[in-house]
């Protein structure tokens, strides 16, 4: 894993798809997409979403990183290589903007996994006003907005064995639940329709708007463009590892999903929907306790490594998103000066203010909702919507690289997804056409408080990232 050529110290192609499933792939991925597609119903939409997106999607950040191997920014480096520096700023403020849901949602999840953790439910934290919610949700989020303002980094370890130990328990939670009735053959498990009909979703409005949830979950591939090149014959060995990668997230998706289907009756799921998406990791787990009698001991070791794991994901989200947009080169020269200070930590101080603005908006809106499931619920269907729209900017960097090939492929063993132009082309589009769609598609609501939301926050977003270098042009403009 090392940076020198020599052959020996590169990486095996399974050892790049064991790392990249843990950072794409998570337990909650395979319980939203059981709540929102009807149980077994979801595994047809699995299987279509990995071979017409995500392997595509897989394959081409490959290439990019393949191209770009010295380059630390990421995508806002590929758009500045390929577009130039002010597509860069606004792929970089795209990359930070996401963030904006993200972290207004993390205070939310770790205090409900705090009631778990403490009561093993969560009857007295949902009986709650959601005023009260909310305000215990921005006292927590204001904490954390001041520890990532004193550049602790204790939290970046306890992120790491939080997230290990979370990815270790939902693989074991798919091998236990199926050794459950060897085990206690006498607990209630639901019985499975293996005809197709039960497995073949209903393409309906409720369908259709929830694909972003599904786009959501496989998500965050980019962040393994740097090893491209670590590789052993990455030519060769790079479209494994995604083949791999593929591999094994659809077989943790499907055999999840079976996994849940022996526990969980869809039905009693859609008419509980804000419970299931609120609790459904947690009730999962206090029921594979109960089936190996343990009570509910695999249910306070899942809450309190999501705890660690969402506080920690907090501060790293308000830290690492924005350095990369003010600490970038692409983005400096059309950022305002203010936004650029840094405290005696390292912090970008007026930054972290900006987030506890957005942030804090959205947890403060929130208040008006019925209970505290619905503001959950509510922030899982608003970062299906927002967070892909980061993926807008891997397409458009791949199209404008495929477009000046013979400058960035020409002479040179950089991996290729396919020599094939209007291949690349098609891929390229598809991808773009399809995360544009599912975004869309996924702002759609009954509820206008919930549609008004969904539509709002990006669109304010989009329009914060147009003034920002409106404002650094008056900014230099006085200074000559």
């Amino acid at each position: 894993m090392g940076e020198t050529p020599n052959n020996s110290k590169k990486m095996m192609w399974t050892t790049l798809a064991t790392m990249a499933f843990s950072i794409v792939w998570s337990f909650g991925n395979v319980v939203n997409g059981f709540i929102y597609f009807d149980g077994t119903k979801v595994i047809f939409s699995w299987i279509i979403i990995f071979l017409l997106f995500f392997i595509p999607y897989a394959l081409m950040v490959g290439e990019l990183g393949s191209v770009f191997k010295d380059s630390e920014g990421g995508v806002a480096s590929w758009i500045n290589a390929t577009i130039g520096p002010k597509w860069a700023y606004y792929a970089g403020w795209t990359f930070w903007a996401v963030h904006v849901v993200y972290i207004s949602s993390k205070g939310t999840t770790g205090l409900r996994g705090m009631a778990w953790g403490i009561f093993g439910n969560t009857k007295w934290y949902d009986s709650l006003p959601t005023a009260w919610t909310q305000l215990a949700t921005l006292a927590v989020f204001l904490f954390f907005c001041w520890v990532a303002s004193r550049g602790i980094p204790v939290i970046k370890t306890l992120s790491t064995i939080a997230g290990t130990s979370m990815f270790i328990m939902s693989i074991l939670f798919i091998i236990m639940m199926f050794a459950a009735p060897m085990i206690n053959p006498h607990a209630s498990f639901n019985s499975i329709n293996w005809n197709w009909q039960n497995f073949m979703p209903d393409f309906n409005t409720k369908y259709f708007t929830s694909l972003s949830i599904l786009v959501f979950a496989i998500g965050g591939a980019e962040k393994i463009s740097p090893y491209v090149n670590k590789l052993k014959k990455p030519a060769k060995n790079f479209p494994k590892a995604m083949l791999g990668l593929a591999g094994m997230v659809m077989i943790s998706a499907i055999l999840g999903t079976i996994a849940l289907a022996l526990m969980f009756d869809p039905k009693v799921v859609n008419g509980n929907l804000n419970e299931y998406i609120s609790n459904g990791p947690y009730i999962a787990f206090q029921k594979l306790g109960e089936y190996y009698g343990v009570g509910g001991l695999f249910l306070y070791i899942y809450a309190w490594c999501n705890v660690i794991g969402q506080f920690s994901a907090l501060v790293i989200s308000i830290d690492a998103p924005l350095r990369m947009l003010l600490g970038g080169k692409e983005a400096k020269d059309f950022i305002p000066k203010k936004l650029l200070k840094v405290n005696k930590h390292g912090a970008y101080i007026n930054g972290i203010w900006m987030i506890v603005i957005l942030s804090g908006g959205i947890i403060a809106l929130q208040a008006v909702m019925p209970d505290a499931q619905t503001v959950m619920a509510q922030l899982v269907k608003l970062n299906s919507i927002v967070m892909p729209m980061r993926y807008l900017w891997v397409f458009i960097a791949y199209l404008a690289l495929r477009k000046q090939h013979e400058k960035f492929h020409n002479g040179t063993d950089n991996y290729q997804m396919t020599k094939h132009q209007w291949l690349a082309y098609t891929a390229g589009i598809w991808g773009l056409a399809v995360t544009v769609a599912c975004c869309l598609m996924g702002m759609y609501s009954n509820d206008p408080f919930t549609l008004c939301l969904n539509i709002a926050t990006p669109v304010v977003l989009f329009l914060l990232g147009l003034i920002m270098p409106t404002i650094r042009r008056k900014q230099e403009e006085k200074m000559s």
